[in-house]
Protein backbone atom coordinates (compact mmCIF):
# COMPACT_ATOMS: atom_id res chain seq x y z
CA UNK A 1 0.00 0.00 0.00
CA UNK A 2 1.29 3.48 -0.87
CA UNK A 3 1.45 6.21 1.72
CA UNK A 4 -0.19 9.44 0.61
CA UNK A 5 0.47 12.79 2.27
CA UNK A 6 -2.36 14.04 4.46
CA UNK A 7 -4.80 16.47 2.83
CA UNK A 8 -4.32 20.14 3.65
CA UNK A 9 -6.17 21.34 6.73
CA UNK A 10 -7.82 24.25 4.93
CA UNK A 11 -8.34 24.93 1.24
CA UNK A 12 -6.23 27.76 -0.13
CA UNK A 13 -7.99 31.15 -0.18
CA UNK A 14 -9.47 32.26 -3.50
CA UNK A 15 -7.55 34.88 -5.45
CA UNK A 16 -8.50 38.41 -4.46
CA UNK A 17 -10.23 40.66 -6.94
CA UNK A 18 -11.72 44.11 -6.86
CA UNK A 19 -10.48 47.24 -5.15
CA UNK A 20 -7.46 45.62 -3.51
CA UNK A 21 -5.99 44.75 -6.92
CA UNK A 22 -7.17 47.69 -9.00
CA UNK A 23 -6.64 50.14 -6.14
CA UNK A 24 -6.33 53.85 -6.59
CA UNK A 25 -9.01 56.37 -7.22
CA UNK A 26 -11.84 56.21 -9.69
CA UNK A 27 -11.76 57.99 -13.01
CA UNK A 28 -15.11 59.52 -11.97
CA UNK A 29 -15.16 62.97 -10.35
CA UNK A 30 -16.89 63.44 -7.00
CA UNK A 31 -18.15 66.94 -7.88
CA UNK A 32 -19.72 65.74 -11.14
CA UNK A 33 -21.47 62.91 -9.28
CA UNK A 34 -22.75 65.36 -6.63
CA UNK A 35 -24.11 67.81 -9.20
CA UNK A 36 -25.75 65.04 -11.25
CA UNK A 37 -27.28 63.57 -8.12
CA UNK A 38 -28.78 66.84 -6.88
CA UNK A 39 -30.06 68.08 -10.25
CA UNK A 40 -31.05 64.96 -12.22
CA UNK A 41 -30.90 62.24 -9.55
CA UNK A 42 -34.57 61.37 -9.98
CA UNK A 43 -33.71 60.20 -13.51
CA UNK A 44 -30.86 57.98 -12.28
CA UNK A 45 -28.21 59.84 -14.29
CA UNK A 46 -25.89 59.90 -11.26
CA UNK A 47 -25.93 56.11 -11.01
CA UNK A 48 -25.39 55.69 -14.76
CA UNK A 49 -22.37 58.01 -14.43
CA UNK A 50 -20.92 55.91 -11.59
CA UNK A 51 -21.35 52.69 -13.60
CA UNK A 52 -24.40 51.27 -11.80
CA UNK A 53 -26.57 50.67 -14.86
CA UNK A 54 -29.16 48.47 -13.12
CA UNK A 55 -29.69 50.93 -10.28
CA UNK A 56 -29.83 53.77 -12.82
CA UNK A 57 -32.62 52.04 -14.73
CA UNK A 58 -34.53 51.35 -11.51
CA UNK A 59 -34.24 55.00 -10.44
CA UNK A 60 -35.32 56.12 -13.90
CA UNK A 61 -38.42 53.91 -13.91
CA UNK A 62 -39.48 54.96 -10.38
CA UNK A 63 -38.48 58.63 -10.71
CA UNK A 64 -35.94 58.15 -7.95
CA UNK A 65 -38.37 56.31 -5.71
CA UNK A 66 -40.73 59.30 -5.95
CA UNK A 67 -37.85 61.52 -4.85
CA UNK A 68 -37.03 59.71 -1.61
CA UNK A 69 -34.39 57.42 -3.13
CA UNK A 70 -32.95 60.34 -5.09
CA UNK A 71 -32.63 62.44 -1.93
CA UNK A 72 -30.93 59.63 0.00
CA UNK A 73 -28.54 59.00 -2.91
CA UNK A 74 -27.74 62.71 -3.16
CA UNK A 75 -26.84 62.82 0.53
CA UNK A 76 -24.76 59.62 0.35
CA UNK A 77 -22.84 60.83 -2.69
CA UNK A 78 -22.30 64.27 -1.13
CA UNK A 79 -20.79 62.85 2.06
CA UNK A 80 -18.58 60.53 -0.03
CA UNK A 81 -19.84 57.11 1.03
CA UNK A 82 -20.72 55.97 -2.53
CA UNK A 83 -17.95 54.42 -4.64
CA UNK A 84 -17.91 53.73 -8.37
CA UNK A 85 -19.01 50.38 -9.82
CA UNK A 86 -15.47 48.98 -9.42
CA UNK A 87 -15.46 49.84 -5.71
CA UNK A 88 -12.97 52.70 -6.01
CA UNK A 89 -13.45 56.02 -4.20
CA UNK A 90 -14.37 59.00 -6.36
CA UNK A 91 -11.71 61.53 -7.29
CA UNK A 92 -11.94 64.89 -5.46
Amino acid sequence: MTDFPPPPAFPPPPPTTGPSISGGESDKEWLVAVLLSWFVGTLGIDRFYLGYTGIGIAKLLTFGGCGVWALIDAILITVGSVKDAQGRPLRR
